[in-house]
């Protein structure tokens, strides 16, 4: 194993984006099995200041760092400039201190949105064309062929989950496809951790019986969802992307600017 689960001392795991609503989630659940250090753009309780723009600044917050989650990004559609400075940028930035301060393991936060342009119909799975509904799926789409230059170039080991929608419930109809429930999040981003991989793209989703996304890769790495979104059926609102019939909702409509986390 990469991360053997009998260590004599916990692994240091550094989270970029640590207040943000997946951040807080993996911090809370986490924080008894490894040691943490929380990093954000925002001032917040628990998190250590960090630009991911500043190269130099990355560099020196990951020394003894043994992982990164990266989670720390514009988590929706923005212009392209703000995206490129956040998003690619920043990405950038994280990969390339983690191979100068020899961190073993990057677990890369990309998005169900690298492949929004396929119709719902469809199964797929991570190894189809990617088909980005926006600048942010395109910026996604760079962090994962960032991670494999990273991980065949120079070893930094890297998985690349496609986040489906991670909130506490479903959000409309559409979720009922594409809801990782926390807990199951929390199992994906440990299993993501500690899989003896060298680089991997997997969706993250929960075991919903309507879901698009083909998770054997992800069960290769030890993942099991426990929970399903049809649990929730009954509850949730319509899908007001649903007549779009594409896998991304609304971020498939050509003027789609950005919202809330609630619609990813």
């Amino acid at each position: 194993m990469l991360w053997p689960r009998r260590m004599s001392t916990p692994p240091t795991v550094a989270i970029t984006g640590a207040a943000g609503l997946i951040g807080s989630i993996l911090s809370r659940d986490l924080h008894d099995e490894m040691r943490l250090r929380l990093f954000d753009l925002r001032p917040a309780a628990g998190c250590e200041l960090l630009d991911l723009r500043d190269l130099a600044a990355v560099e020196a917050a990951f020394a003894g760092i043994d992982s990164v989650i990266h989670l720390g990004a514009l988590s929706t559609e923005a212009p392209f400039e703000a995206i490129l400075e956040s998003n690619i940028r920043g990405t950038y930035n994280v990969f390339e201190a983690a191979r100068r301060r020899g961190v073993r393991r990057v677990v890369f936060a990309s998005s169900n949105h690298v492949t929004g342009m396929y119709p719902r119909s469809q199964r797929i799975g991570p190894d189809v064309p990617l088909r980005p509904d926006t600048y942010y799926g395109v910026s996604k789409a760079f962090g994962e062929s960032l991670g494999r230059l990273y991980a065949e170039k120079w070893n930094v080991s890297t998985v690349c989950i496609r986040i489906g929608s991670m909130l506490e419930k479903p959000a409309d109809k559409r979720q009922l496809a594409t809801w990782l429930s926390p807990r199951d999040g929390v199992a994906l981003f440990r299993a993501c951790l500690r899989a003896d991989v060298g680089y991997a793209i997997v969706y993250g989703v929960s075991a919903n019986r309507r879901a698009w996304w083909d998770m054997t890769a992800a069960h290769a790495l030890g993942y099991r969802p426990l929970d399903d979104a049809e649990a929730y059926a009954a509850e949730v609102p319509d899908d007001p992307s649903e007549h779009l019939g594409l896998q991304g909702g609304v971020y498939s409509i050509s003027d789609f600017a950005g919202e809330d986390q609630s619609r990813r």
